[in-house]
């Protein structure tokens, strides 16, 4: 049998397990998939996709339409494309892949906004490509070894390191959405990131007048989340509200605004995540800005390991920007450190 048709035989087999797998399936599946993706490739794609997993390039992430590395989804084969899709979903979760697949649409959205200027239409065709989103591996994919991959693109960021086949790290996991409601055409009213706003919206209107004054820390929304894209992130403040002083109705709406952002992610590593943040200690919320649809916004959700950042306050609060960030697990960074440790 062909080394590639081996390997799609073992892929079927793992995607086929049930999701209560334990989370280091992720890593199995994620080796797997990306093992055929590479042999699918000819040299030239192979080499443009391949980054050494200590260089620089892995932590070089961004969310803006800038020229990137790796190989781009448009410079692949249809069978090539169905394999990047196949491992951009051993990443995700079912909400998280429509989103990420959705988010890339929009750029068709925006040439169709940007484009009517005859003049300009191939420089914004090429700035405004649903395609334009590169697939990086780091290191070689494997069981034993340490290795990781990246899909990004405009608002789109997607970051997994793996050890062994153990998936330590799926931050800095990063989504956007230009515009954050299509407002006219046959799109009109869809908002991919819409759950992830009014979830946000409900708890703040939630709060007492004095629950409110601990968490509201600005009145004027910042125009960009604070962390932005820096390669790694220390504990914002003022923290804003505690868990510990919200009513148990309070609690629920931050566990489901939590639950919306885990829901990105793969249900058995989402559900390793959520025990470990809800036995890490408080968790605090934070909002500025107004607190109406259209009015510009921001929020974080902050614990002892993690930060979410979401703000919404470009193109007149039609432009969304979320984050998931880990202070010691962004690209496995210290979690590289702790496996050392114990192999040692």
């Amino acid at each position: 049998m062909h080394p590639l048709l081996r390997s799609s035989v073992f892929i079927a087999c793992l995607l086929a397990a049930p999701l209560s797998l334990p989370a280091h399936e992720a890593g199995r599946q994620m080796a797997a998939i990306a093992k055929v993706f590479l042999a699918s490739l000819d040299d030239g794609k192979r080499a443009a996709a391949s980054f050494e997993f200590g260089g620089d390039e892995r932590e070089n992430w961004h969310f803006i339409p800038r020229e990137r590395k790796g190989v781009a989804m448009k410079d692949l084969s249809p069978q090539q494309g169905l394999l990047a899709h196949a491992l951009l979903n051993t990443g995700l979760g079912f909400r998280g892949s429509a989103k990420a697949v959705t988010i890339m649409s929009l750029e068709e959205v925006l040439f169709q906004m940007e484009g009517a200027d005859e003049s300009k239409r191939a420089a914004t065709r090429e700035k405004r490509d649903p395609e334009k989103y590169f697939i990086s591996i780091f290191g070689e994919p494997a069981d034993k070894g340490t290795w990781g991959w990246r899909i990004e693109g405009h608002h789109l960021s997607l970051n997994f390191t793996i050890k062994d086949g153990d998936l330590l790290s799926a931050t800095p996991c990063f989504m956007g959405s230009n515009p954050g409601e299509i407002r006219e055409g046959s799109l009109q009213g869809l908002r991919v990131l819409a759950v992830e706003e009014e979830l946000g919206r409900e708890l703040v209107k939630s709060l007492s007048a004095e629950q409110f004054k601990t968490a509201f820390v600005a009145e004027v929304a910042p125009k960009e989340m604070l962390t932005a894209a820096e390669r790694k992130v220390s504990p914002l403040e003022p923290s804003g509200l505690a868990d510990a002083d919200m009513d148990a109705k309070q609690k629920e709406m931050l566990a489901r605004l939590i639950d919306e952002y885990l829901g990105r992610q793969r249900p058995d590593v989402a559900a390793e995540v959520r025990k470990e943040i809800h036995s890490d200690g408080p968790i605090h919320f934070a909002w500025a800005g107004g607190l109406e649809r259209g009015e510009p916004h921001y929020y974080r959700v902050q614990g002892k390991t993690f930060l979410i950042e979401y703000d919404n306050t470009q193109n007149g609060a039609n432009h969304v920007h979320s984050v998931w960030r880990s202070f010691d697990g962004d690209f496995g960074r210290d979690l590289l450190g702790e496996h050392l440790k114990k192999d040692h």
